[in-house]
């Protein structure tokens, strides 16, 4: 697939409202304009409004370890694969305004998987790979750094009490590509299924969406959040695609009063 099809040439509708992104746009007063982390990926990232509470992407934790010198844009949505996000054109936005120096984090697999709709199902090794040569390519292009995240692990264990992966080849797919193309790699499908071992089936119900009305094992509540994003940010680090002096509080305690949801839109 090339960049100069369709899926990347229409970009309007894939603008987020800007209380949800900082583009990271040359400063008042000519301050230099800080390198941007873009984040291209689905729900269990995503920001959240107040009336999804206590529902958070990791997305929404992530500025928390890293220095204000580096901007974060989360623009992943819920619901999209790497297919419909290209689709939709909001790959397309991004590229608009990225820039050398700057970041995309892509996270992609949870509705990749869904085969049951066309909009947003691609093959492991072949439809999957191929989007997300569309922003390794896409990024590179425009002199920015492309990173692939293996997609979070969902809450499941078997009958022994083993947490158990729920992505099928869609890992080991990414894995290929960031290997052969060079491309860094955060395995947060491998972290995060550790973590879930080490919690276990009670513990982790502390960290998902969970409540008296819903019983969720794919999305966050805060704490689940905050776990995840410290996963992310170390393996930027380890993988030395952050240096120490672009990130913080890897150790430390996050409040989950840090964590800010804008109203729902209106009409």
């Amino acid at each position: 697939m090339s960049l100069s099809r369709r899926h990347v040439t229409s970009a309007a509708v894939a603008s987020l409202p800007s209380a949800f992104a900082a583009t990271g746009t040359a400063q008042a007063g000519g301050r230099p304009r800080p390198r941007t982390l873009y984040i291209a990926g689905d729900s269990t990232a995503a920001q959240k409004y107040a009336d999804a509470a206590p529902e958070t992407g990791w997305g929404m934790a992530l500025p928390f370890f890293l220095r204000e010198e580096l901007a974060l844009a989360n623009h992943a949505v819920n619901g999209r694969s790497s297919k419909s996000f290209v689709d939709e054109g909001r790959l397309a936005a991004i590229l608009g305004v990225i820039r050398p120096g700057d970041l995309l984090l892509v996270q992609f697999a949870h509705n990749d998987e869904k085969a049951e709709d066309p909009a947003r199902h691609t093959e492991p090794w072949t439809t999957y790979q191929d989007h997300l040569r569309l922003y390794v390519e896409g990024a590179r292009a425009r002199g920015a750094r492309p990173v692939l995240a293996t997609p979070v692990e969902r809450r499941r264990f078997d009958a022994g009490g083993n947490a158990v992966p729920s992505h099928g080849e869609y890992p080991a797919a990414m894995r290929a590509p960031a290997g052969e193309e060079g491309v860094a790699l955060l395995d947060v499908q491998a972290l995060s299924l550790a973590l879930w071992q080490r919690l276990g089936v009670e513990g982790t119900k502390a960290y998902f969406n969970r409540t008296a009305t819903e019983q969720d094992n794919t999305h966050f509540n805060p704490p689940g959040a905050i776990a995840v994003a410290r996963l992310v940010a170390r393996e930027l680090l380890r993988g030395r695609v952050l240096a120490h002096r672009d990130v913080r509080r890897l150790d430390g305690e996050i409040p989950e009063s840090w964590i800010s949801r804008p109203a729902p839109a209106t009409a």
